[in-house]
Formats: structure tokens, sequence, C-alpha cells
């Protein structure tokens, strides 16, 4: 008997293996009641320190649970960061914020013992892109602290290596997709609903950061009906890029549980104010919808439909509509948009001398801070740090990911690959507005380009495997 949708989606509840949810329960047990016990001096060691242990262990014995528990531990990380400085003082930079690189670098094990004949398993365009991140580092290295390299390595290795891990484990690529496909149904609905919370109410914790933390001109203001939504997560920007793929992958989900995750995800997706995660939405949409079978492309329609009308009631209440509107409005004149017009200064400005670094700085370079927007662009961050002896490998190795999904016609019929493919594409068209290949952002663009090409070779050898056995049938029949 098949499970149905409903029953996929709550299994989980059954926790289920009981030594893997010994763990993580452990581990969620002992935060909060350090939180609650003001003990957040002790916590920022515990926490990244238990997680890690935990991943070890789910990546040895439990390797489904282990990739839904590293989304997870980057989904609530920084919120954990937030309730621990309001407990144990403001820290910057955290070390809580390791965890989620931490849990995500347990998969060089699976790199390290793959390594050897992973250009023959189709890992050539890893190889290319994690060579140009060693090129980075030893650069970085000579010309940059210690310090600072090594922190912008945690940023930049983990998203590949995950993504390495999801793809060389193609053959179970049906049970890594439902894990991820449950993981972002809970995620757009736990994180949808903090997040309009946060808009409503301003938490305490949120306050605390914001004031501390970040230019509240940017971010909005430490009140009710004043944030700029951020959730769980540090910012409105790789928040949006988070639920950016969850809306997508919400499309495909026939689970009971995804209306009610539709209604608070897309209220805080649009309460980010985040233009350039909803362009991305745009573009995930309009690469997912022509990749659909004609009858799955009339269903798509419909779940748009009833979703429209689920959102467009809840966005037309002020204050919401009068932060979202102007937002919307912006997007179709930029000449009047401060915001962009600094952006684009930055860019003219630093364009040029990006594109005569040809060696590169080295991961951990930081562009002077008066040159508005240098952050911004995944572009830029390539050039200066990686220059075009890096760069040039790094980018080639990612459009060759692409290549190989946009050949997979076999995906058709499968809407979780189509909406993978949409969302590493999504995620890659904001690369001149956001650094789109590097911590949380990274991992949504790596995680779905690595599990996108795992279902490319699922699909691939499958169909080789069907014709192997008509060709033995026929020569039985002959």
């Amino acid at each position: 008997m098949h499970s149905s949708p409903v029953q996929d989606t709550f299994a989980w509840l059954r926790f289920r293996p009981a030594l893997a949810w010994v763990g993580i329960l452990g581990l969620v047990l002992i935060t909060g009641l350090g939180i609650l016990a003001g003990a957040g001096g002790i916590l920022r060691l515990l926490f990244p320190l238990g997680a890690t242990i935990v991943g070890g262990l789910l990546y040895v014995r439990y390797p489904l649970l282990y990739v839904g528990f590293t989304w997870w531990i980057w989904f609530l990380t920084p919120l954990v960061r937030r309730l621990i400085d309001q407990q144990g003082g403001w820290q910057d930079p955290s070390i809580v914020l390791l965890a989620p690189p931490l849990v995500t670098l347990i998969s060089a094990i699976t790199l390290l013992r793959h390594l050897p004949n992973a250009h023959r398993q189709e890992g050539l365009p890893f190889i290319l892109c994690l060579a140009s991140i060693v090129y980075g580092l030893l650069i970085g290295l000579i010309q940059n602290s210690v310090a600072g390299t090594l922190v912008a390595l945690l940023n930049w290795l983990p998203p590949v290596l995950f993504s390495f891990h999801l793809f060389i484990n193609w053959q179970e690529y049906l049970a890594y997709r439902q894990t991820i496909q449950r993981s972002f149904l809970w995620g757009v609905l736990v994180m949808g609903a903090y997040g309009v919370w946060q808009y409503l109410t301003a938490p305490d914790w949120d306050r605390f950061w914001l004031t501390n933390a970040v230019d509240t001109d940017v971010f909005g203001h430490p009140e009710p009906l004043g944030i700029r939504v951020w959730s769980t997560m540090n910012s409105p920007q790789p928040f949006a890029a988070v639920m950016m793929a969850g809306l997508i992958l919400l499309l495909s989900n026939r689970g009971s549980l995804k209306f009610a995750a539709t209604g608070v995800g897309y209220l805080s997706f649009l309460l980010t104010l985040a233009r350039s995660g909803w362009l991305s939405w745009l573009a995930a949409l309009l690469i997912y919808f022509p990749s659909l079978k004609s009858h799955l492309q009339v269903r798509l329609l419909a779940t748009l439909m009833i979703m429209a009308l689920l959102v467009v009631p809840l966005v037309s209440l002020e204050p919401i509509a009068s932060e979202i509107a102007p937002r919307l409005e912006s997007l179709s004149n930029t000449q009047e948009d401060g915001s962009y017009q600094a952006r684009l200064d930055g860019y003219n400005q630093l364009l040029g001398e990006a594109l005569g670094e040809g060696v590169g700085r080295g991961l951990g370079t930081v562009v002077e801070s008066d040159r508005l927007g240098s952050q911004d662009s995944g572009i830029l961050t390539l050039l200066f740090s990686l220059g075009w002896i890096g760069t040039l490998p790094y980018i080639t190795g990612i459009f060759l990911i692409f290549f190989k999904l946009f050949q997979a016609a076999e995906t058709g019929l499968d809407t979780f690959a189509s909406a993978a493919r949409a969302i590493a594409f999504g995620i890659f068209a904001q690369m001149g507005l956001n650094v789109a290949m590097v911590g949380v952002v990274g991992m949504v663009l790596w995680g779905f380009l690595g599990i996108g090409l795992a279902a490319s070779r699922y699909y691939t050898q499958l169909k080789f495997v069907r014709s192997q056995s008509i060709n033995k049938s026929f020569s039985v029949v002959v």
C-alpha cells in the first residue's frame, strides 16, 4: 500500500528511529531549558557542539534525517543566536552561528570517499567549483587575515559539499526528494508563521538584535508593524531566498498543510520587502511552468488560483498593504528608487576594478565600505575574491550543471525535479543583486542544483535499465 500525502506529511511525528530523535529532541530540550534558565554563555558553546554531534550521528546512521536536520539547522540557528544573546549579552561575531556550517561540513566525508572517481560519476562541475574555492582560500591566506579568510571559507565551502553529497547519493533520490519536500513544507509553515508574528509584535529578542546589529533604516524599526520581516534568519534577503524555494515547492505539494503554509508563507515573503526575492520567485515560476506536462500545467494553474484567493485578501489589509504596495511599484519605477540607484552607483564604481582582477584578492576580501552596493553583487564578489583565474572554473561548473538539468527531459513528470531546477535558476538569476553562492542563500542554490542533478542521473539510469530489460526480453522471445 502507498502512503497518502497526509500520512507522508505527518510521518515524522512517529519519532522513528528512536536513537536519532533522542539526539534531535535532546538538543532542542537542552537549548530550550538553557535559554529559559538564562544560561546564554554556556549555550554559545553547547549549541554548535551539540548540533555537530547530532549531525555526525545522523550522517553515519540515518542519512535521510541528516539531510533534513541540516536544512533545519540553517533555518533556525539565527533565531537561537538571538535568544541566547538576549540572555547572555550581545556578542558579534557569535560562535552560535558556527552550527550550520559545521553540521554541513560533515558531508565532506562524502567528498573524500568519492573524490578519486568523482570525474567518472559526472562530478566534474563540483571539482571545478571546489578547486576555485581552494584557490580563493590560498590567495586569502596570503593577502588577508587568517580569521577573516577561514570565516569566509565557512560561507563558501559547505553549500558545494552538501550539493555533492545530494548528487552522489542519486540512487536514494526518491527518499531524499521526500525528505526535502517535508522539510520545506514545515519550514514555510513555521518560518512563515513566525515572520507574521514578528511583524505584528516585534518580540524582545528581535528588537534587541535589531538595535545592536544593523542599520534600522534598512531593516525597519524595532517596533510592531515597523520591521522588515526576516523571521528566523539574520536578514530579509536570506529569508526571502529560503521562502522562495519553499513556496515554489508548495506548488507541487499535495499535503493537507500546504494551504496553511501558503497563507503565512506568502504574507511573510511579501513583508520582507525583498524585491530580488520576489523577482527570483517570478523567474523560478517562469522556468517551472513550461517544464511540466500539459495536465500538470492545468493543475498548477488551479493551485495558483487557489493560493491567490488565500493571499490577496491578506495583503490587502492595512497596514500591510501600505508597506508592500510602494515596494511593488518601485519594480517598475527604478528612477525614483534611492536603494536601487545607490546599488547601481556602487556597482558601476566597482565593476571596472573588478574586471581587472586577474588573480583576485582571496576569500575574506572586504571592499571599501563607502562604495555602496559592493557587497550586494555575487558577480563582484566572485571577481574580487577569486579573480578571473578562480571565477571562470567556478562559473563553468555551475553552467555545466544547469546544462545537464535543462537537458533532462525525463523529469517532465516529476514536479519536484522541475521545481528544483527552477529554484536553482531563480536564485542564480539574482547573482547581480545578491551574493547568491554563500551562506544560506548558497545552500538553496547549491542544494537544489545537487538534488536536481541527482534526479537527472536517477532517471537516466532508470531509462537505461528499462531499455536493457526490454532488450533482454526481446532476445528471449527471438
